[in-house]
């Protein structure tokens, strides 16, 4: 596969590799400005991954050393990762919205077995059985007794402003806020005519709001000093529409590959989580607790074959599709139940 692929006007984007991870692959994409290339997103830290990114920077024909600046589309270490290491090499700034931004600050703040006891907690209340939430309490004791090491993701030093331009000299790059994936995800408007005349207003790196063949996980939006009751599926939803009517000419994902027709693409996803909805209303008949609609729902593979990480993933995911059921008054919380339970309308 080839690692470098030229989109013409100044933009291309590097493959570089995820370690142990299906997608397997980032894109990041590279601008040219007149004051040096910038970084949309950076990739995961991990040795291969590094080198893949400046053995692509190199095919572009520019250093690590020279990059300008970082612009971070969502917080997660596949595309954040790298952040600090390109810094590092070149003195490039970070800019990443404010609300991944203490995402990110509260990572490097908070002890590392304090989001372990946090999450342990998170499941037995989705109701989690304990021979599950056990692996998670297991895997503190044992991470504490050798020590855990620092997760300290790097800390931006420019924020970035919804619906303004970016500092991007020579370039029109417009900030557009899309939560959902994560609560400061952004994707980022080229305002700019088609390098190949394709109709429609510019274009759009969408990081991971809008993939061309899958749909991005929604869970939860995870804060252990926030009790706020958030709607990441019906923040999602919205952005999606925003980015329909948006008409960009050609959309550049942070995985997969380019593809034209957005409007076509969002209304294919605004359909399946209306299916998925009205799927969980089928199931919630009768009153059920996040982790048993985890098991009953669909994935793409038996429950019984998923791991442990993942079922942690899917059940933040049911959560999140019941939770939409209860803003729209489709469904609602059991009185008195603990695990909680939900049941339809």
């Amino acid at each position: 596969m080839t690692q470098v692929t030229d989109h013409g006007g100044g933009v291309r984007s590097i493959r570089v590799p995820i370690p142990d991870n299906p997608l397997g692959t980032t894109l990041v994409h590279l601008v040219d400005t007149d004051l040096g290339p910038v970084l949309i997103d950076t990739g995961w830290d991990d040795p291969a991954s590094w080198d893949a990114l400046a053995a692509g920077l190199t095919a572009c024909g520019v250093s690590v050393a020279e990059v300008h600046g970082v612009v971070i589309t969502h917080h997660h270490p596949d595309h954040h990762g790298l952040s600090g290491k390109v810094r590092e090499a070149s003195g490039a700034w970070i800019a990443m919205h404010a609300l991944d931004t203490a995402i990110v600050r509260r990572t490097r703040e908070n002890r590392p077995d304090r989001w372990f006891s946090y999450m342990a907690d998170k499941l037995a209340s989705s109701g989690a059985p304990e021979e599950h939430v056990a692996q998670l309490r297991a895997a503190r004791t044992a991470r504490l007794s050798t020590g855990l090491p620092t997760f300290a993701p790097a800390l931006p030093d420019r924020e970035i402003v919804p619906g303004e331009l970016l500092d991007l000299a020579g370039r029109r790059l417009r900030a557009i806020w899309t939560p959902g994936h994560t609560p400061g995800h952004v994707c980022l408007h080229l305002e700019e005519t088609h390098p190949a005349a394709l109709p429609g207003n510019g274009r759009l790196f969408s990081g991971d709001h809008l993939l061309p063949r899958i749909t991005p996980h929604i869970g939860l939006y995870e804060d252990p000093d926030d009790a706020t009751v958030a709607d990441p599926l019906g923040d999602y939803l919205d952005a999606l529409e925003r980015v329909g009517r948006l008409n960009p000419a050609e959309v550049l994902p942070a995985h997969q590959h380019a593809f034209t027709d957005a409007p076509g693409r969002v209304r294919e996803l605004l359909a399946h989580h209306e299916d998925r909805l009205t799927g969980l209303l089928a199931l919630l008949s009768t009153p059920l607790t996040a982790w048993q609609l985890a098991e009953r729902m669909e994935w793409n593979r038996p429950w019984d074959q998923i791991p442990f990480t993942s079922r942690n993933i899917a059940v933040s995911e049911a959560e999140a599709h019941v939770r939409r059921l209860v803003k729209l008054g489709r469904a609602e919380a059991v009185a008195g139940s603990d695990p909680v339970t939900y049941v339809a309308l």
